[in-house]
């Protein structure tokens, strides 16, 4: 791995890559998967970090399509379903995905480790987070407007800084962690699992839970935690 440009990003990397091996779902917020459920169909997201603009480092993160049938125009981690082509290997699955949805080379991608499997009640999931870091950032884009409007490259230190942070309460009463981005509001699914890995990480700063933002009308999904990625 080529040194990062901050010592707290390489400080960062390394807790994770200690971390994630022993790492319980609840250590991200997501309750464990369920014994003797039929039916949980498995997905793995690629959470892609760089070196950032500053050096302080970055994620990869993907606004859906607001025409989309599904979780309109939420901001996700790029992946998808663990196809048969991909042998079960989540981390395969993971990176096919985002090549397929930002034009990522897998080629300059170094995995750091894969969180466990975490259950999505809403939608029968189990997806495996695949934390991987890239020491040279490639140009990204849409793969399929139809399906992603932008690939986001968000600073981490923007993500951790206490004033981006709240929480949000979707429709059917649940509230989780949120991050307020200028006009994007992340929240759901994704929001959990960036909450948990900053805090693994060693990046959480204190925040104010307390402070509720109205989730945007455009996200019309009710589901608790934002369904499948």
């Amino acid at each position: 791995m080529s040194a990062p440009t901050t010592a707290p990003l390489a400080a960062a990397l390394e807790a994770l890559r200690a971390a994630l091996p022993a790492a319980a779902a609840t250590d991200l917020g997501l309750p464990p998967p369920p014994t003797g459920v039929a039916g949980l169909r498995r997905a793995a997201v690629l959470v892609l970090l760089g070196p950032g603009a500053d050096g302080g480092g970055d994620v990869v993160l993907l606004e859906r399509a607001a025409d989309m049938r599904s979780h309109p125009g939420q901001v996700a981690f790029p992946g998808g379903g663990v196809d048969a082509a991909d042998g079960g290997d989540p981390v395969r699955a993971a990176l096919r995905e985002a090549a397929e949805e930002t034009g990522l080379d897998p080629a300059g991608v170094e995995v750091l480790g894969t969180a466990p499997e975490l259950y999505l009640p809403p939608s029968g999931f189990l997806v495996a987070p695949v934390v991987a870091w890239e020491a040279v950032p490639g140009a990204l884009g849409a793969g399929d407007p139809r399906e992603v409007a932008r690939v986001l490259r968000v600073p981490l230190p923007q993500l951790a800084d206490p004033a981006t942070r709240a929480s949000v309460r979707a429709g059917s009463g649940w509230v989780g962690p949120a991050f307020v981005l200028d006009d994007l509001v992340v929240w759901g699914f994704t929001a959990v699992l960036l909450s948990g890995l900053l805090r693994l990480a060693g990046l959480e700063q204190p925040w104010d839970a307390a402070r509720v933002v109205p989730l945007p009308d455009r996200f019309t999904d009710p589901r608790p935690a934002g369904g499948a990625p």
